[in-house]
């Protein structure tokens, strides 16, 4: 069975940085895309960023593109997400999902075609 479990979340103020990681189990990073998505309050999911399985081409949302990176550890079978230079519109619900095999939609982090999700962890960055 297919499951992710995201952690790390918390609050810190503008400007700081905040790992997150995303343990999972039931498959391998060789058969299935990973990426993290963000949901804030009243609005739609957002793609983060997602890393596909065929050839490793990772694909970042717009807003965190320079500011967050993405890396795996393929032993453990977790991925982490390093968000540096935080904003207080990075406050989210945070999310690890997959999709076999390729990351979704034209720019890669298309929230409605990843296939299975973790709860997510709460991030909050005051300003």
């Amino acid at each position: 069975e297919v499951q992710l479990q995201a952690s790390g979340g918390g609050l810190v103020q503008a400007g700081g940085s905040l790992r997150l990681s995303c343990a999972t189990s039931g498959f391998t990073f060789d058969d299935y895309a990973i990426g993290w998505f963000r949901q804030a309050p009243g609005k739609e999911r957002e793609g983060v960023v997602c890393i596909a399985s065929d050839d490793g081409s990772t694909y970042y949302g717009h807003s965190v593109k320079g500011r967050f990176t993405m890396s795996s550890d393929n032993a453990k079978g977790t991925v982490y997400l390093e968000m540096n230079n935080l904003k207080p519109e990075d406050t989210a619900v945070y999310y690890c999902a997959t999709a076999p095999p390729i990351c979704p939609g034209p720019s890669g982090v298309e929230p409605s075609g990843m296939l299975r999700w973790g709860k997510g962890t709460q991030v909050t960055v005051s300003s």
